[in-house]
């Protein structure tokens, strides 16, 4: 323990000293998040939240939030930060894409990154911590424990990033269970319980009995549960909310992306000039997101048997049970370099239409503007080529 805290103290004064040979010495480097939804919301806010709080108590710095900021509205909320004294600003949502490039091109000696979207400059870069890989896996589990073969998933926007989602998701139910379609309703809102509630409330009365979701907060979860119908927490640890009925979900860990980029703006790696090809896309690889109903628990054990009990043939792995499968193709995807992706071809659309070849695995540009459905996927879809 001695040997850890002397290796600890050593490179915060290394951070320390990098800081005052930039210019941040003189004072601590104040670093502000702009957040579209309340920090109560469980969901994706809450979770970028706890990122800024670990960031503050591992850092010499300061931070400063805005939440519940209107998509379109991010550019004056932008503008108080900087009067403030932000050097560094996070913006976290998609929306916020175009207002925040505008307020780089504005305060050319701010540094910002912006939250899951493709645009960047001198002085802005993205990131972004991706599910595609762990809705994958609770897709396998899903496909495995329906009893109707009617699994729902409550969408919020219908945006290249959810669509994604829910591909790999259905991919998964599919691997292990080709008669199951997943049921989709979009709600329009990144937080809406009362929405939420009646999607799910809908979802049920047409058959449905498992769940997934992209909604910031754990209504599904308990609606589900009311009815004892069985779903995947999503962002936030939500075992707690339904715990004879989460099976497993997905978690970030947003903290590890702040950590690293703002590691290296004190150290003078990252600076306003050099940020145009700055891009994080990280996943299960980098830790930055991990499977699970809570930290720790990949699967709720209450479901260990059912899952031994179906057994699914592969390509690559033969016969095995289903959560043997997802255990194998969790490690598989935790590798560097990966050795599975789900999005790797022969993949045909809903349609039938060949949309990633054999041999081809689908490259980040391509999942992040991906449009089409996958099959097995049932219900409305805008924009589908």
């Amino acid at each position: 323990m001695r040997g850890t805290r002397w290796a600890v103290a050593a490179v915060l004064a290394v951070l320390l000293l990098a800081a005052a040979a930039t210019g941040y010495g003189q004072q601590k480097l104040k670093v502000g998040f702009i957040y579209v939804g309340p920090i109560g919301d469980y969901g994706w806010t809450h979770a970028h939240d706890v990122g800024r709080r670990i960031v503050e108590q591992q850092l010499p710095v300061q931070t400063l939030y805005v939440e519940s900021v209107p998509e379109g509205r991010v550019e004056p909320f932008i503008d108080r930060l900087v009067a403030q004294g932000a050097r560094v600003i996070f913006t976290t949502s998609f929306g916020f894409m175009d207002g925040t490039l505008a307020a780089a091109q504005r305060y050319p000696n701010v540094i910002f990154a912006h939250a899951s979207g493709f645009k960047r400059a001198r002085n802005m870069a993205t990131y972004m911590a991706d599910f595609y890989q762990v809705y994958y896996l609770n897709g396998l589990m899903a496909g495995a424990l329906t009893r109707t073969n009617k699994i729902g998933y409550v969408g919020a926007f219908p945006i290249p990033e959810v669509k994604r989602h829910l591909n790999a998701f259905a991919l998964g139910v599919r691997a292990v269970n080709p008669r199951a379609t997943v049921h989709v309703r979009w709600i329009f809102e990144w937080f809406s319980p009362a929405k939420a509630k009646e999607a799910t409330q809908a979802l049920i009365a047409e058959g449905v009995d498992v769940f997934a979701f992209t909604e910031d907060s754990p209504t599904v979860i308990q609606e589900a549960a009311k009815k004892n119908l069985l779903s995947f927490a999503h962002y936030s640890p939500m075992y707690r909310f339904a715990p004879r009925h989460v099976v497993s979900g997905q978690l970030v860990h947003w903290e590890t992306i702040y950590l690293d980029f703002l590691r290296k703006v004190l150290a003078g790696k990252y600076t306003p000039d050099n940020l145009q090809n700055v891009d994080y896309w990280w996943l299960l690889a980098e830790k930055a997101v991990e499977l699970g109903a809570e930290p720790g628990m990949m699967i709720n054990p209450l479901f260990t048997d059912q899952l031994k009990a179906v057994r699914v043939r592969t390509p690559d792995l033969g016969t095995l049970s289903v959560y043997d499968l997802v255990l194998r193709r969790h490690a598989q995807m935790s590798a560097k370099p990966v050795k599975f992706d789900p999005f790797t071809g022969p993949i045909r659309d809903r349609k039938g239409v060949l949309r990633v070849p054999a041999g081809h695995t689908l490259t980040v540009q391509e999942l992040i503007t991906l449009e089409w459905a996958a099959p097995g996927v049932v219900g409305p879809w805008p924009n589908e080529p």
